[in-house]
């Protein structure tokens, strides 16, 4: 499969230790209003029994299909706020549509994506794209980026479709126009290009040629 289990040492659950709490005394006491001011912000909804609105159920993407992966498989967040998002990683499953989403549910699995595209091109969120889902297995890319998973095997070109090109398409493009993301390939990366990784997708047969096209073609004339 396309995510990597990244454990919890490498991409683990941010607590809020004695030092954050700390510091807004310590960057006082030098004076430094701003410093305390900007890591409240970050940290303040992190302190037990403090959550940001949510509302159950939402996606990010209209026409999405909500199954919430669990929530051992991603860290909770408030992206952009805390991580710039800037990248869109793209994966392929190495398995079908129902076998990774019940993975994806699994706690013992480390591992999810924000997205998986069907081979018919049926778009399924299991992760908010606030959050920062581990499927990268880097840690600074799971902060940074949103996962995609598609449906198929790197080695079958016709896991491939046209339906799924062009559903995935427009889900990137959503995604750049959300956070400001190129559309290019420096921004737009497969698995394979995550530094450290040991994964390969989305493989040779994936058209980055024709996929960019799609992306730009579904943003329109402002994406060229």
């Amino acid at each position: 499969m396309g995510a990597t289990k990244d454990v919890a040492a490498k991409d683990g659950d941010r607590r809020l230790g004695r030092r954050a709490l700390l510091i807004g005394g310590a960057a006082a006491a030098v004076g430094s209003a701003v410093l305390v001011r900007d890591e409240l912000s970050r940290l303040w909804w992190r302190l037990p029994g403090v959550e940001k609105p949510r509302v159950a159920g939402a996606v990010d993407f209209r026409g999405a299909r909500w199954v919430p992966a669990s929530a051992a498989n991603y860290r909770r967040a408030d992206r952009p706020d805390d991580y710039p998002v800037d990248r869109v990683v793209v994966h392929v499953t190495q398995g079908g549509y129902e076998s990774t989403v019940k993975v994806f549910q699994d706690p013992a699995h480390r591992a999810a994506a924000h997205y998986v595209v069907r081979r018919d091109g049926r778009i399924t969120q299991l992760v908010r794209e606030l959050d920062v889902a581990f499927h990268a297995g880097n840690r600074a890319y799971n902060e940074r980026s949103v996962g995609i998973e598609h449906e198929g095997f790197v080695e079958d070109a016709s896991s491939f479709t046209d339906a799924m090109y062009a559903s995935s398409a427009r889900l990137t493009a959503a995604i750049c126009a959300r956070y400001g993301i190129p559309v290019d390939r420096e921004h737009i990366v497969g698995h394979v290009e995550v530094p450290g990784t040991d994964h390969t997708d989305p493989g040779r047969f994936w058209d980055w040629d024709r996929y960019l096209r799609l992306v730009r073609a579904a943003q329109g004339p402002s994406a060229h």
